[in-house]
């Protein structure tokens, strides 16, 4: 190799080192030379001058050169032979990508070559989430929040929960923090199963801890569901469970719904007609409709389901908060084919992040629930599960959710009031108070098409009847209602935020 100092490597080499020099020098030495080799001032093969010319033409140690050249030894860049020097490697780990050569791939008994051009490679989607995630402002973050499933956690106790996480910190069970559970912490696991049987009457089931019942949903979507497979949902309803169904590539049968709920009628058409695998339903507060599914529409569905050899899961996201009465037990504790698959969620009672969901159904798809998770995760976080469990066995999980159902209670019934003083004022809104549940789904008495991108700017957050419908977009222009979460609201944020909604649609 001619010089460094003759020619223009050391040139190049020189500039480079000034880009880098906020690293250790031999760092930018070792940097430096890779840029020089890439651009082709240095030659695969081509050898370097000794470390001791290199270190008195960059002035600096020896040793200095030494790290440097060691470097790039390590990651490919230079090799070194006995009493030979270093000198560039012969196939560099950067340039041989740079310009590909043709390859010859088999399809059958022919030879296709196959050109490639790293220039315009792109990535080949097998599935598209349906779901967009957005990088913008969550609910959350507006001053007025109106979304339908958002507690209040400025009442949830962490104090209390504080305490029960130190307990494991200060005592930590060390073999669960390993890998093998997969179906979740013996102790939650008991703890919930406990719970579920003395409250939601469900017995005789096993049960699989997840990441949120979202997960849930897309690891029975993914374990029962192939393309071409039908589901049935409600025409309205939630549409993170209908990715899920649909990512699977499975397609979703609409089935109507009135006032009462979804129409079993309307059905038995359908499985009657369609491929039909599952059948997804919310029957206590239809989500996001509140409607409450009364016991023989249930009856008549299961019956359907069983005639046909049909599974249903049963999303029961915020059982416990029914005001008016006890709730009706789900139609999981009174399964005696075991075609219920029962999905739920401490997110409603605790917050999102926790995530804590749950699967409840037979030991046979559980054990094959279990197994598909350890694919994914291993397991939910184990010291979530542990404070969670030793939450519920020291009573603090029904004390609170016994707080909140009062709460959520009293601010529905505030909600409620203050529509009811816009009626009196002559707007033509309407709705129909629910019998539990976290909003109200309102008729504002008008198209609602628009108001949403509207109340954003104004710093509220709601979700209309648009969102949560598998219509037609011309369909859509005609709907009139809003899903109003009253669960999060202090009773002055619901008085001025319904203020700047109905004056942004009535203005």
């Amino acid at each position: 190799m001619k010089a460094l100092s003759l020619n223009l490597e050391k040139q190049y080499l020189a500039q480079q080192m000034i880009t880098v020099k906020k690293q250790a020098k031999y760092l930018q030495i070792a940097a430096a030379f890779r840029e020089t080799i890439k651009q082709g001032f240095l030659m695969p093969d081509e050898p370097l001058p000794s470390s001791r010319t290199l270190a008195k033409q960059l002035n600096v140690n020896r040793h200095t050169v030494m790290a440097a050249l060691a470097e790039l030894v390590a990651q490919g860049w230079l090799e070194t032979k006995l009493r030979s020097g270093y000198r560039v490697a012969a196939a560099l780990p950067i340039q041989t990508s740079k310009s590909l050569s043709p390859i010859i791939i088999k399809k059958g008994n022919k030879s296709v070559i196959n050109e490639i051009n790293p220039a315009t490679f792109q990535w080949r989607f097998r599935r598209q989430a349906t779901v967009a995630v957005s990088l913008a402002k969550k609910a959350s973050d507006y001053r007025y929040n109106f979304s339908g499933g958002y507690p209040d956690m400025n009442s949830f106790p962490f104090d209390e929960f504080k305490s029960c996480f130190n307990d494991f910190c200060q005592r930590p069970k060390i073999p669960s923090l390993s890998y093998g559970d997969s179906a979740g912490e013996p102790e939650l696991i008991s703890e919930i199963s406990k719970y579920l049987r003395r409250v939601r009457s469900i017995k005789n089931k096993e049960l699989l801890v997840c990441n949120g019942s979202q997960e849930g949903l897309y690891l029975i979507s993914q374990l029962l569901l192939g393309v071409g497979d039908g589901v049935a949902v409600e025409e309205r309803g939630y549409p993170p469970a209908w990715a899920a169904f649909k990512s699977t590539g499975a397609n979703l049968v609409t089935i109507k719904q009135d006032k009462y709920g979804i129409i079993p009628e309307h059905l038995a058409v359908q499985l009657s007609h369609c491929n039909i695998k599952l059948i997804y339903l919310t029957p206590l507060h239809q989500y996001p409709t509140t409607v409450t599914l009364v016991v023989s529409r249930r009856m008549k569905i299961y019956q359907l389901a069983a005639q046909y050899g049909v599974g249903i899961i049963e999303d029961d996201y915020d059982h416990e908060f029914h005001y008016n009465s006890q709730p009706i037990a789900p139609m999981a504790a009174d399964d005696p084919l075991g075609l219920v698959i029962y999905v739920s969620t401490f997110s409603k009672l605790m917050f999102g992040g926790a995530r804590i969901g749950y699967v409840v159904a037979n030991t046979e798809l559980i054990a094959k629930l279990t197994a598909y998770k350890a694919l994914i995760n291993h397991k939910t976080n184990v010291m979530m599960q542990q404070t969670v469990a030793k939450w519920m066995q020291q009573g603090g999980f029904e004390r609170h959710l016994r707080r909140m159902t009062r709460l959520y209670h009293k601010r529905r019934d505030f909600m409620i009031n203050v529509l009811k003083g816009y009626q009196q004022q002559g707007l033509p809104i309407s709705f129909t108070c629910p019998a539990g549940g976290m909003a109200l789904w309102v008729n504002m008495g008008k198209s609602i098409v628009g108001l949403k991108e509207t109340l954003l700017s104004k710093n509220v957050y709601l979700q209309t009847e648009v969102e949560f419908s598998l219509a037609t977009d011309s369909e859509k222009e005609d709907y009139r209602f809003v899903r109003l979460g009253f669960a999060a609201m202090s009773e002055t944020e619901c008085v001025q935020g319904i203020k700047i909604i109905v004056e942004s649609l009535y203005r």
